[in-house]
């Protein structure tokens, strides 16, 4: 049976159980008529639509962050009250008139508290201001609802108080007259249709002569209005009338003056129910502590430590799809995750399009799709002659002829519900389709030939959910690029199925399903060599950047030294050249103003004399400062490399010149006298280098011999928990010690330490170990809920 795309994505929605979500976020509404319009909402595939909502709703928690909260005042309902306007005479009851007043006065309460943010500047400017309507209506009444003692009603109160004092006095007497108190039945009087009558036993009913109004069901007692009173009666209703066409009057000045600004109101109200939706967004993702996917378009589909929200100890769970990956098949034990998986990505990507923030870390990203459409569960039907693998293909094809490059199409148990075989055959088939037209798919499966699919597909990838085949119990982490064992036998027999049978359902077992469980075994167990390999890559990477940084901060202060000398260097130099200049000047002067003597000639000689001892001491001093910058650039050097004597003898590999090229000593240079140059063979050249330009070198050939650490293999299992509250320091962190230990022998990733709050010593020095210990890759303190400051969760290296 065909049905129409928007029904698919509304039966999608009741899968996924959207409809809770919008009814938690309807919850955070603080009007009726917005929280109908939460529950009403589907999600947008319009990408601009969807980002502008979401920095809308960001807007708003800044908002919300920076005043430390928001103005939570209930809006009335006034939606029904909008046609009555429209009816030409109509007159508000009190009730209402006040409920719009109500809503225009917290309605501009609310667009001033958010006209501040620049996001909803626009917004807001263009909506009518509806601040005189409140004004009007808080003139006659208070925002209890109660009329103001207005000047033209209060002289007629001040006549009906008069009435009725003297009506009180007139029925009083009758109750102080001892004669007429023995015929009454009660001496406090009653009402009746809005007269008051006195209550008189019904034996005495022609004594007191007035008008009978009622009779009591028992016949013993009969409402009398006396002759005396009828026309005070009569007086306080003309005059309580009078109060009430008074009322009526105003009530109509006041309704004529909101029904002139009728349309302003109506654009108003859609503007504020507007705004409080997303208020609503705002107040759930700040609950739920969620993280905004962000808007950039993508084609990535990633979900980092995302919690099922309608799950109360959902556990995290990862999930990837890049670009090139259309199809994702799921498979692994039951019970291990699979669906919850596959209803996850679904409600994520419904929530993101709504503009809510997902119960996520840092890195999820969603794309905008144009439709999400799932098949999961059984909806077998009697009634319509639908067996469950007809049910399952009847939606399935419904799914198929509405997908496009932009759809995200959930399959659980694909497959299922029929031969093996042949079911194995249709899923393939309708995959091969869904990803002809780009369409991204999740599937989960049982199928041993799907799982080979995924590795002979292009753009199709498998994935597992992991199970511990210690405690047979899944882990509920996803592992993607292996496919997962179905372990049925070793649930069914942790689920009470007798040993023998297991043992008997082994025998049935043929070889290649043993070979390809094997196969699968052996493909998990070099996933986590490959994990171990990368992380060790990740630590060396670590190192040696951090050994570059170093290297880097002692080039830069000898480059600054070397800066440094030649600055003072060239200003000794041109002293010299000043002094010598005025100093030449002057002999020149002499030669000139008289004949060449032999005293002016040793002058001359002497002049130039000293100016070349100058620059011979000028030179030793300069070379005496490079050397000491070469020897300590060489210790430097030699204590980052650990090889021990900066020592030069012949044979010796060194780093050679400014670019630090590696050769070889050959000999010192014979032909610098001062015996401090050395022969250096660079590759086929042999150049001649002074010491300092030389550092020692490390062996090339040196290897280092792996580190080969004792493991206690008979460790007990790691806890999700550790409590060492009330322990002493030392003894805390010894435990510490032995639960990270055990962790990363067990493969757990993280766990929570219960330390407490008290005066903080082992706060501090559980956060201390954990910041020098390198196998820890970060720890925080929990979520409020969780146990706040007193509770500590640690993420280890993988």
């Amino acid at each position: 049976m065909q049905i129409e795309k928007s029904g698919l994505i509304e039966k999608t929605a009741a899968l996924l159980e959207f409809d809770r979500i919008l009814d938690r976020l309807a919850y955070h509404s603080m009007s009726e008529e917005a929280a109908a319009v939460i529950r009403a909402e589907t999600p947008s595939d319009d990408s601009a639509a969807v980002t502008k909502t979401k920095t809308a709703v960001q807007a708003i928690i800044s908002r919300i962050n920076t005043e430390g909260g928001d103005p939570r005042r209930y809006l009335p309902s006034i939606g029904f009250l909008l046609p009555k306007l429209e009816v030409e005479g109509m007159s508000l009851e009190l009730d209402e008139v006040c409920a719009i007043g109500l809503f225009c006065e917290r309605g501009e309460e609310l667009k001033k508290w958010l006209l501040p943010h620049p996001v909803f500047a626009a917004m807001l400017n263009d909506a009518p201001d509806c601040g005189d309507i409140a004004a009007a209506v808080f003139r006659v009444m208070d925002r209890e609802g109660s009329l103001r003692d207005l000047p033209e009603l209060r002289a007629i109160k001040r006549r009906i108080q008069s009435l009725n004092a003297g009506l009180e006095a007139a029925v009083s007497r009758y109750a102080a007259d001892e004669d007429v108190r023995r015929m009454l039945q009660s001496t406090v009087p009653s009402q009746r249709d809005g007269r008051t009558v006195l209550a008189v036993k019904a034996n005495f009913r022609g004594r007191i002569r007035g008008i009978v109004h009622e009779v009591s069901s028992s016949g013993q007692t009969i409402f009398v209005e006396p002759e005396n009173v009828v026309e005070k009666n009569n007086e306080i209703i003309i005059e309580q009338q009078n109060l009430e066409a008074e009322i009526r009057k105003i009530l109509l000045e006041v309704t004529k003056i909101i029904a002139e600004r009728g349309d302003s109101l109506k654009e108003f109200r859609l503007t504020i129910l507007s705004v409080e939706v997303l208020m609503a967004k705002a107040r759930y993702s700040l609950e739920t502590g969620g993280y905004f996917s962000p808007d950039e378009e993508t084609a990535n589909l990633a979900l980092v430590q995302a919690k099922h929200p309608l799950l109360n100890n959902a556990v995290p769970i990862n999930l990837t799809m890049d670009g090139a990956t259309l199809a994702l098949i799921i498979t692994g034990p039951n019970t291990g995750g699979k669906t919850v998986a596959l209803k996850t990505a679904g409600v994520f990507a419904l929530m993101n399009q709504i503009g809510l923030a997902l119960p996520a870390a840092a890195g999820t990203v969603l794309p905008v799709f144009d439709g999400v459409f799932a098949d999961i569960g059984d909806e077998q039907s009697i009634g319509q002659s639908l067996s469950t693998f007809s049910a399952h293909i009847t939606n399935i094809a419904n799914i198929v002829s509405h997908s496009t490059a932009r759809s995200l199409v959930l399959l659980d148990e694909l497959g299922s519900g029929t031969d093996p075989q042949e079911g194995s055959a249709i899923a393939m088939a309708i995959l091969d389709r869904l990803i002809e037209r780009n369409a991204r798919l999740i599937i989960t499966t049982h199928h041993g030939i799907l799982k080979n699919y995924g590795y002979s597909r292009q753009q199709v990838e498998n994935a597992s959910v992991e199970f511990d085949a210690r405690t047979l119990s899944p882990t509920y982490r996803i592992i993607t690029g292996i496919p997962g064992e179905s372990r049925a036998l070793d649930i069914a027999g942790r689920n009470g199925l007798p040993p023998e049978i297991i043992a008997q359902a082994r025998n049935y077992l043929d070889s290649g399903y043993s070979d390809v469980s094997a196969l699968i075994s052996g493909l998990k167990e070099k996933h986590r060599e490959l994990d171990t390999l990368t992380e060790k890559a990740r630590f060396e990477d670590i190192r040696l950047t951090d050994e570059r940084r170093k290297a880097d901060l002692k080039e830069l202060r000898l480059r600054q030294k070397e800066r440094e000398l030649k600055a003072g260097l060239a200003g000794r130099l041109r002293l010299l050249l000043d002094e010598s200049r005025k100093t030449l000047e002057n002999l020149v002067r002499e030669v000139k103003e008289g004949e060449l003597s032999r005293e002016k000639t040793l002058k001359v000689k002497e002049f130039l004399g000293d100016l070349a001892r100058t620059v011979e001491a000028e030179d030793a001093a300069l070379e005496e400062e490079e050397r000491a910058i070469a020897a300590e650039q060489r210790r430097g050097e030699t204590t980052e490399t650990k090889t021990g004597a900066a020592d030069f003898a012949p044979g010796m590999e060194v780093f050679a010149g400014n670019l630090k090229r590696r050769g070889v000593l050959i000999r010192p240079d014979k032909k610098n006298a001062a015996g401090n140059t050395w022969i250096v063979e660079i590759g086929s050249l042999k150049i001649s280098f002074p010491e300092r330009e030389l550092s020692p070198a490390p062996p090339s050939s040196h290897q280092h011999k792996p580190h080969i650490a004792a493991v206690d293999i008979a460790a007990p299992p790691p806890s999700f928990e550790i409590n060492i509250r009330g322990m002493r320091l030392d003894d805390a962190i010894e435990t510490l010690r032995r639960q990270v230990d055990t962790a990363l022998l067990h493969g757990l990733g993280e766990f929570s330490v219960v330390h407490g709050k008290g005066d903080g010593i082992l706060q501090n020095g559980v956060h201390q170990w954990l910041k020098q210990e390198p196998a820890v890759a970060d720890y925080y303190f929990s979520r409020p809920e969780m146990g706040g400051f007193g509770r500590t969760e640690v993420i280890l290296k993988r």
